[in-house]
């Protein structure tokens, strides 16, 4: 008789408590048994050697952080969704073209977490709407070297982002 891989005696273990603990937290069954299957897949990918002390917080902590980028990719396609609204319905783009614009915001939002709000408004405000460094300033109510200062981090901070 062999023995019984790692993972899969995690899986029997602690599935039906992760769902659970997902279910409570996102509110949905179908979505917690995504998160808890994505769990099991991120456990599988990052562990060759499985050695674990507390199997449920480290379940629970990859569990986390994927319920967070769950909430964060949901906030975002409110977002689109509620922007997309605002525009007369012959300007909306086709299906495949929002779907590309949805991952892309959820790859900005990516590189720019971590930075401070105002450092985020002040990147995308040059970037998107093209505002002159003056024109953000007056917006956000700092100097004009502030803004070349978040710009310039936020700038730093994507490329060291996708290093």
């Amino acid at each position: 008789m062999s023995a019984v891989p790692p993972v899969a005696a995690l899986y029997a273990d602690h599935h039906a408590w992760l769902q659970g603990w997902l279910r409570r937290k996102v509110r949905c069954p179908d979505h917690a048994a995504d998160l808890m299957h994505d769990t099991f897949i991120k456990v599988m990918l990052n562990c060759t050697e499985l050695q674990i002390r507390e199997p449920r917080a480290y379940l629970a902590t990859i569990a986390d952080r994927l319920t967070m980028d769950f909430f964060r990719r949901q906030r975002i396609e409110r977002s689109y969704l509620d922007a997309l609204a605002t525009l007369p319905q012959t300007h909306w783009p086709s299906a495949e073209e929002s779907v590309l614009f949805r991952e892309a915001l959820i790859e900005l939002d990516r590189l720019l977490e971590g930075l401070g709000p105002q450092i985020k408004q002040a990147f995308l405000l040059a970037q998107f709407d093209t505002l002159s460094y003056a024109d953000i300033a007056a917006r956000l109510g700092i100097s004009v070297r502030s803004v070349n200062n978040y710009v310039a981090k936020a700038m730093l901070h994507c490329c060291l982002a996708l290093a």
